[in-house]
């Protein structure tokens, strides 16, 4: 069944990015990532009370809990920089760079988790490297107007990968002992206080008034569906190997790139396209 949750993780995730591209197209990105964190934090709740597990929040250790805002910090900082990435450059290319946090991670589930790294797994983490820079080749960030802000997207799309290898590893460790879907609604928590503090910092609350219904429905959707997404993968973390989930969630890339092509109209180029599949190729080869 966890296969089936990290199955489904993916699937939620790549329409995130599409419906968060679209919603912060004229919206600050940290503004949009605070209010989609109000939607994931009702949901994450709703589903809380649903399974029942409330009435264990005062079973959790303060390891746990610990690892759980760790967590949350870390996922917070991942979303801060992916949507600021998303907002500045193409998603083709922010996309490989986020989901290249699978080789960092697997490298921190053996060392921390102490998680298997077979041979066939280090072929799978060559190949996915070697298909992120085939899609984010230098010829192509070229082709932007703005070299400045290219440099921008690919800084914060770097952060946004090292902050997700942390969330999936500290994750796993905080949702040990402890109901999924709670241990969910807690680092929402975190993650939501995070985002506020951010949109205080930089003041832009005040632009909550601008934001158009097109935008709000979008940024709202994009809410939704990573909460889906969210309860899917750390249901599946906390049954199965941190190793396997974290590269089928990374299959969202598909998704993604294919919702782009359709909505966005960006294009791969040839070297991208083929990149993609060595990324895909590498990602399944995870799962042998």
């Amino acid at each position: 069944m966890w296969l089936i949750f990290a199955f489904g993780s993916a699937l939620f995730a790549g329409i995130t990015a599409i419906l968060a591209k679209i919603g912060i197209n004229n919206t600050d990105s940290n503004l949009a990532t605070a209010i989609r964190t109000i939607i994931i934090l009702i949901f994450s709740w709703l589903m809380v009370f649903v399974v029942g597990s409330f009435d264990t929040i005062p079973n959790i250790s303060y390891k746990t809990l610990l690892f759980l805002i760790l967590s949350g910090l870390a996922t917070g900082g991942s979303w801060l920089c992916y949507f600021k990435a998303l907002q500045l450059g193409n998603v083709n290319k922010v996309t490989p760079i986020d989901k290249s946090s699978t080789v960092l991670t697997m490298i921190l589930a053996f060392i921390i988790l102490g998680e298997s790294l077979s041979f066939t797994k280090i072929i799978g983490m060559i190949c996915i490297a070697i298909g992120t820079y085939m899609m984010i080749t230098k010829k192509e960030i070229d082709i932007d107007d703005n070299t400045k802000t290219n440099n921008k997207w690919m800084f914060y799309a770097i952060l946004s990968a090292v902050f997700a290898s942390l969330t999936s590893i500290l994750g796993k460790i905080g949702i040990i002992g402890i109901e999924s879907n709670l241990g969910t609604a807690i680092r929402t928590i975190v993650v939501l206080i995070m985002a506020w503090i951010v949109v205080f910092i930089t003041k832009k609350q005040w632009e909550i008034k601008n934001i158009d219904k097109k935008s709000w429905i979008f940024i709202c959707l994009s809410g939704i569906t990573t909460g889906m997404s969210w309860l899917c993968y750390y249901k599946a973390l906390q049954d199965g190997e941190a190793s396997i989930v974290v590269p089928i969630d990374k299959l969202s890339i598909l998704i993604t790139v294919a919702f782009s092509y359709i909505f966005l109209k960006e294009k791969l180029t040839k070297k991208s396209f083929i990149g993609l599949i060595i990324i895909t190729l590498g990602t399944l080869t995870l799962l042998i």
